[in-house]
């Protein structure tokens, strides 16, 4: 699942909110077709600008999840994606995509 974090962190533009040190943690669910199941969900937020400001960069990182759709499974994770609640961490700054550690967890 490492691997599906970077392709997200990939679609993630944190240029416009280079000017904060902001993150979300969002939660989501795939299908098996690489979809989502529902519209993902922050669980996380450490943001110090205006409201409008933070929901702006909430809403980015659940765009930037939603441009990356579908994304394409192996067979080999295929069967254990379905209803999996998989968290991932979206930053203004700083690199994170290899060195950057993601939670899975069964809870459908």
């Amino acid at each position: 699942m490492n691997q599906v974090s970077v392709a997200l962190q990939r679609c993630w533009s944190k240029t416009a909110f280079a000017q904060h040190d902001a993150s979300v943690t969002l939660r989501f669910s795939f299908k098996r077709d690489g979809t989502l199941i529902g519209r993902p969900q922050p669980s996380a937020i450490v943001f110090s600008g205006s409201p409008d400001q933070r929901r702006a960069f909430v809403d980015a990182a659940i765009r930037a999840v939603n441009q990356c759709l579908p994304l394409d499974f192996s067979p080999k994770i295929v069967d254990g994606v379905p209803g999996r609640v998989f968290s991932m961490e979206f930053r203004s700054n700083g690199a994170c995509l290899e060195q950057c550690s993601y939670d899975e967890s069964l809870v459908p």
